[in-house]
């Protein structure tokens, strides 16, 4: 489960893809299958979602990691960086960038 707050030292990959509407659902379903099979078996892994863009042309993946060089360590595995290079296959352009958490606020009351 995501976990999303300033008390944690959970590093958090926000990679921004784009695509060709047509490719959108191709995008979602291989970045899918990549975290299922792959990502989600490796240590330090805490959690991914997968966003679509309604205009369809946008797919952004949120995963969280327990620390950078769990997150590093996964450009070692040849599995998963098969995986990522499918999914680069598929998108037109990605942008990721790793971030902390400084500050989150919530809704208070119904």
């Amino acid at each position: 489960m995501a976990q999303i707050s300033p008390d944690k030292d959970i590093v958090t990959l926000i990679n921004t893809f784009t695509v060709e509407p047509d490719n959108q659902q191709r995008l979602v379903d291989v970045l899918v299958e990549g975290i299922r099979k792959t990502i989600n078996t490796l240590p330090g892994f805490v959690s991914a979602n997968i966003h679509k863009s309604l205009d369809g042309t946008r797919v952004v993946n949120y995963a969280q990691w327990e620390n950078r060089e769990a997150f590093e360590a996964v450009f070692e595995n040849p599995e998963a960086t098969s995986r990522m290079r499918e999914a680069g296959e598929v998108a037109e352009d990605s942008e990721p960038y790793l971030y902390e958490v400084p500050f989150v606020d919530e809704a208070s009351g119904p």
